[in-house]
């Protein structure tokens, strides 16, 4: 517990000036306090046994970061997630961050788990970030920019270029960066501009002949125009912002250039939701996204060499401390790297990766050239992608849904797709072609609202139904039925998955998807799509743990029935693979499940609030972090059961808000062959060996290393079997 500013352990009642100190004594079994050794003597809600959220994702970004620093990784893979590692510090700024600071500003003190207080948490992270983006730089201009040099892949500034590349870049600059420019100057006419999300800019300051103090302006660069602006005909480049200050004295003509340097703003994303008085959730959507611009500021990040007199009109005007001042080295913003991975040098990737035909959907053998309802009701069929192709399982089940004579109706659930989605061509054409159509669009995925407010648009142009998410839930499922009329009657084809109806995403995101013409679970989905278009809530369903409904419930008595079994002697065993691990209920079922004596192993790809490890408290949970190529997205669970096991793969991770406030669907798995295909992808992440952290009591992680054994690679086994079972 936390007095003030002491720490206090909850048994033994010894006092301790800082957290760290506090968590030690935890981690160490003290026998003095004989810390949680039964659950009368120590509370397992106490906030010592949770991990914070926002620092346990920091974490995982470090473990993103890694990716990029380990030089055995091909140099464009690096490259790669030191773009990824830029977008997912900005994401968790604009979230997390920003969520902190509406509490601090609305004098919230009530604290989270861990015993934390918005403005405690708001502190540790801007400290703990620091040095993340320090090492980001770093390892850019001491390692890896030098490896692109090696390789050919230049990236030089303006001096370094030879008088004949300055006048060609110049040029370019002149025609076609030129009259895209607007330079923004303060001044007594012209108020501080509004400087938008994300975006880079150059501070200027000048002064005129005759002037008696500096000028500021602002410069942003386009972001239509290419960062990389290429040198001649091969992989030299310069930098679109060094261009840019490069010929400053033709944007600023007859003025004397004082002092130019870059800097980059962070808007918080967490903007206001009144789903009740906005008149429908149409206009809400479009609220957020016009809000979201103005958002408040809660990151500035500025070229180190950024005067105080160049700061202080950006402190001032964007309304931020100077804890929310990142000064680095730069380049700032590395998402726009990505680029460099397209360039046609295979030698420094990864091998390139095709998703496989299912060897149940391929239709070049004669065996299976038949219907894909004709497949799905002789058996389930599990997809994995990407080894498997999400055009020929999810999207060939829309396509021919779409088209086949018998089919009567299709109702999807979609929460994020492409912008150029087939998914929802197919929907347009089954409606053209007379069935009846019925499509969930969730209008408050963050990030995609506009995106997904174009497509709600777009379907009920072409007549069909549409609904737009459920007042105070978000509609998270990824869900699809497919109702068809045949001899014996009408047969219900159900799709549920992990991942989202998004053909990009399927090609790089981890994902599982079941076709079942079960038809409990098929009326459990009829259930769910009348609750998304007709308000009616079911409580019960027979085969599905939906939420809000019945889910909770049931995760939470499976783990406690594992405890029993442990506690009459048994064996008992629960393993989970999710992306997040924060709901508090859950946490303390699992601790008292491994109380009870029940083999714990989780597989948590970032968020983790449980400590393992702990002497009498969670000496029976593991917990394994995979960080690879493809983003692990999956979400399976598998309990003992005393023998009559049972597995499940869902949308929804052990999360408050997936278990509370969004709308899930997570489907058991009954098919003997599917199950023992669910336990092989458990096992292959629980002993990878390569790209598998552990995770210990503090927090901390330490990546697996084979040493003497043989290296084990999920990913990359996994990518071997597709292929095979491909031939």
């Amino acid at each position: 517990m936390n007095s003030g500013n002491v720490y206090q352990c909850p048994t033994c009642e010894r006092s301790f000036e800082t957290r760290a100190q506090l968590v030690g004594h935890v981690n160490s079994g003290n026998t003095a306090c004989e810390w949680g050794q039964s659950d009368d003597e120590a509370s397992l809600t106490d906030p010592t046994y949770y991990l914070s959220r926002e620092l346990s994702k920091l974490a995982f970004n470090r473990r993103v970061l890694q990716e990029a620093i380990d030089e055995t990784n091909p140099l464009l893979e690096r490259v790669k997630f030191l773009a990824i590692f830029t977008e997912n510090m900005d994401e968790f700024f604009m979230k997390r961050v920003g969520g902190l600071k509406q509490q601090r500003a609305a004098s919230v003190t009530e604290r989270t788990p861990d015993g934390r207080q918005p403005t405690e948490h708001w502190e540790e992270v801007l400290t703990e970030a620091q040095p993340m983006l320090e090492r980001q730089v770093e390892c850019y201009r001491n390692g890896l920019g030098d490896a692109l040099e090696d390789a050919g892949i230049e990236i030089r500034p303006y001096d370094d270029l030879s008088a004949d590349e300055q006048k060609e870049v110049d040029t370019y600059f002149e025609s076609s960066i030129l009259p895209t420019l607007t330079p923004l100057t303060i001044d007594s006419a012209k108020p501080f501009p509004h400087i938008s999300n994300l975006s880079l800019s150059l501070g200027v300051l000048t002064k005129h002949t005759g002037d008696t103090e500096a000028t500021f302006s602002r410069i942003k660069m386009p972001k239509n125009r290419p960062r990389f602006v290429q040198i001649g005909d091969g992989t030299r480049y310069i930098l679109l912002e060094e261009l840019v200050r490069a010929n400053l004295d033709r944007i600023f003509p007859n003025a004397e250039i004082l002092e130019d340097a870059a800097f980059r703003v962070t808007r918080n994303a967490e903007v206001r939701r009144n789903e009740e008085i906005a008149e429908d959730l149409l206009q809400l959507a479009e609220e957020v996204i016009e809000q979201r611009r103005f958002a408040t500021v809660v990151r500035l990040e500025v070229e180190a060499g950024m005067s105080d007199q160049m700061l202080e009109p950006l402190l001032e005007n964007l309304d931020v401390g100077p804890s929310e001042v990142f000064r680095l080295q730069g380049p700032l913003d590395f998402s726009d790297f990505t680029t460099l991975t397209g360039l046609d040098r295979p030698e420094l990737k990864l091998p390139d990766w095709t998703p496989q035909p299912h060897p149940r959907l391929d239709t070049g053998y004669e065996a299976t050239d038949r219907s894909i309802f004709e497949e799905i009701r002789s058996d389930d069929i599990l997809v994995h992608h990407p080894y498997h192709s999400f055009t020929d399982t999810v999207q060939r089940f829309l396509d021919e849904a779409a088209t086949d004579p018998d089919v009567l109706a299709i109702k999807a659930a979609i929460y994020r797709t492409a912008s150029d989605s087939a998914v929802i061509q197919r929907l347009i054409d089954a409606a053209e072609n007379g069935k009846q159509v019925a499509v969930m669009v969730e209008l408050k995925a963050r990030f995609d609202e506009e995106n997904n407010l174009e497509w709600a648009q777009r379907l009920e142009e072409e007549g069909i139904h549409v609904a737009y998410g459920t007042i105070g839930y978000k509609t998270h499922t990824k869900t699809a039925l497919v109702v068809r009329e045949e001899e014996d009657g009408v047969e219900l084809y159900s799709h549920i998955g992990t991942g989202n109806y998004h053909s990009e995403t399927a090609k790089r995101y981890e994902d599982l998807g079941l076709f079942t013409a079960n038809r409990r679970i098929g009326q459990d989905l009829v259930q769910l799509f009348n609750y998304f278009t007709g308000n009616s809530e079911h409580e019960q369903y027979s085969e599905l743990l939906i939420a809000p409904g019945n889910m909770r419930e049931h995760f939470v008595d499976h783990i406690r029935r594992e405890a029993e079994h442990a506690r009459a002697g048994g064996p008992a065993k629960i393993t989970a693979k999710m992306n997040r691990l924060e709901d508090p209920e859950i946490v303390e079922e699992l601790y008292r499940a491994s109380q009870a004596g029940v083999e714990i192993d989780l597989v948590v790809r970032d968020i983790c609030r449980l400590r393992p490890g702990l002497d009498g408290v969670s000496e029976n949970i593991n917990v394994v972090s995979i960080v690879n190529r493809f983003l692990e997205h999956s979400r399976i669970f598998y309990f003992r059961n005393g023998g009559d096991e049972q597995f499940y793969i869902g949308s929804a991770d052990w999360m408050q808000r997936n278990l509370d406030n969004r709308v899930e669907a997570v489907v058991p798995i009954h098919d003997a062959q599917l199950q023992e295909r669910l336990r092989h992808i458990l096992e292959l992440n629980l002993t990878d060996n390569t790209k598998a952290w552990e995770l210990h009591p503090d927090g901390s992680y330490t990546q697996r290393q084979p040493s003497e054994d043989v290296a084990r690679n999920a990913q990359a086994q996994l990518t071997e079997e597709a292929r095979d079972h491909s031939r």
